[in-house]
């Protein structure tokens, strides 16, 4: 029996820098100028049925058949600041670094517009840096940008730390578990999940500290 797992590198500094690092920031006070929002995006395949379901009856449920029709990929990005209980779901088409600055940029100018700067957590990847803002905007706004920017990375097989994955499991479960074979369809269901989960002000405070790995996660941290 195997199952695939994401496993943390032993007695590693850079990890251990990073992890404690993003344990910090989710454990500074509410500070609504300040605002702690975490990142994540994923790849959906879009599926379509290759023959017509046959809907439900009162003595069967909806039959679809095995078969099915790939329609391409799209890319799910998710914004949530976990204090505040709010997210932003959105779906591209790709998922360059022009579109993950696009998004930054919606961030900072559409939803903050008033506050001077968001501290950012997302993984470590390398469309998630302040050069994705120069190499898709002028240097005169990628600089008002990033100056508004304050990215703290997520470890290399830390993505468990990013709380915006509990977000993306959510879209998972709730709203991804059947075939969705047209983009526009489901930018519309990401949209409905968004709007419902927003009114419910499902909120994240996390309780997992910098001393609780320091015990938990010992094998983690170099033996000095």
């Amino acid at each position: 029996m195997k199952k695939c797992w994401v496993i943390p590198p032993k007695q590693n500094a850079e990890f251990v820098a990073h992890m404690e690092d993003v344990l910090e920031i989710y454990h500074l006070p509410y500070n609504p100028d300040i605002p702690v929002i975490c990142m994540d995006e994923k790849p959906i395949q879009l599926i379509s049925d290759a023959r017509t379901p046959i809907p439900s009856s009162p003595s069967h449920p909806e039959r679809f058949d095995y078969e099915y029709q790939r329609n391409g990929t799209a890319n799910a990005f998710i914004f949530t600041e976990p204090l505040r209980g709010w997210r932003k779901a959105l779906i591209r088409e790709r998922k360059t670094k022009q579109d993950w600055a696009e998004e930054i940029r919606s961030i900072l100018v559409d939803g903050y517009p008033d506050v001077p700067k968001i501290i950012l957590v997302c993984d470590n990847l390398n469309t998630h840096t302040i050069g994705a803002l120069y190499a898709t905007f002028p240097p005169q706004e990628a600089l008002i940008l990033a100056k508004r920017l304050e990215i703290h990375h997520t470890p290399k097989h830390g993505s468990w730390l990013n709380i915006a994955e509990i977000e993306l499991s959510a879209i998972t479960q709730q709203c991804l578990n059947r075939r969705i074979g047209q983009i526009e369809i489901l930018k519309h269901e990401i949209d409905v999940w968004q709007h419902k989960r927003n009114g419910d002000q499902k909120s994240v405070i996390w309780q997992f500290t910098s001393e609780d790995t320091r015990v938990k996660l010992h094998q983690l941290y170099p033996q000095i």
